[in-house]
């Protein structure tokens, strides 16, 4: 049995904010996106300004983005492999990305070269803060000593209790995404109907209802908490938002008042994320009885 520390990789669609990264020495596998003719890295926004980024989105910029490769992967896991240290992955929704599928493959080849390499790929089916909380939970009990089977009993145990909720500003990045069709973006946008998503058991976006006005849609992902949270007292909240902080202060301000909650961390959907949803995004994860 290894009885060696594991090691927690995570990819950069947790949208962590960047002081935690470092605060906590976090190994993260980071996506890519073209934007403005050029191809960065999601480096959680050290080497771009969110605000600049979303103005630029705002005025038709459209970026483009990219899965994880396999030899990212190899080359992300290898030292630990090395160092006879247990790597549990936890990816990004399959149903949204395909790195999970080249974590997969990754590992079979890692196998080849070290047949007794300890390596967990776990699906989160999870996305933005969604699968932050997921992996901010595991690295602290990580931190506090447990051991890699707890580590991951309380993911499999979680992911699917862990609430996704979002609504956007603008339906034409829906659109864009293929979530909405082009008539039902144009009619939402002049009657400012602003739908409610959640990510489901799959890890799929899908609309759930629509309401009319950003007041009235912010309200219903408070009303989503109120339906299905457990434990509050015990929780970190997540917020996740792309540039609209005042949003995000509003829906922590509408916790607060009822929920005696441990902390809300609020930080911008990062780039990769936000070239699907857009700018006025606001999402909100915590957990629950169900999805």
């Amino acid at each position: 049995m290894n009885t060696k520390k594991p090691m927690i990789v995570i990819d950069s669609c947790t949208d962590f904010p960047y002081s935690y990264i470092k605060e906590h020495d976090v190994t993260v596998v980071n996506l890519t996106y073209h934007f403005k003719g050029k191809e960065n890295i999601d480096d959680f926004f050290q080497s771009m300004d969110p605000k600049a980024f979303y103005d630029a989105v705002r005025a038709g910029e459209m970026p483009t983005t990219s899965q994880v490769n396999t030899d990212v992967y190899i080359k992300t896991f290898r030292p630990f492999i090395e160092e006879n240290r247990p790597v549990i992955s936890l990816s990004f929704s399959s149903a949204l990305s395909g790195s999970y599928s080249s974590s997969l493959l990754a590992r079979k080849m890692l196998l080849e070269e070290y047949p007794e390499a300890d390596i967990t790929l776990i699906d989160t089916k999870a996305a933005s803060l969604g699968s932050g909380l997921i992996a901010w939970n595991t690295i602290g009990m990580l931190e506090e000593g447990a051991s890699k089977e707890e580590l991951i009993q309380w993911v499999e145990e979680n992911k699917l209790k862990t609430a996704h909720w979002f609504t956007v500003n603008d339906l034409n990045h829906l659109k864009k995404g293929g979530r909405v069709s082009g008539a039902a973006a144009f009619i939402g946008t002049m009657l400012n109907i602003k739908p409610i998503l959640h990510v489901d058991d799959e890890g799929r976006l899908i609309p759930v209802s629509k309401v009319k006005g950003r007041k009235k849609s912010i309200r219903a992902l408070y009303e989503k908490l109120q339906e299905t949270i457990v434990n509050p007292e015990e929780q970190t909240i997540f917020i996740s938002h792309g540039d609209a902080p005042e949003d995000a202060q509003a829906l922590a301000n509408l916790i607060r008042a009822d929920y005696k909650v441990k902390d809300i961390v609020i930080n911008n959907v990062g780039p990769v994320i936000g070239a699907h949803s857009g700018p006025g995004t606001l999402a909100l994860f915590f957990l629950a009885d169900r999805r």
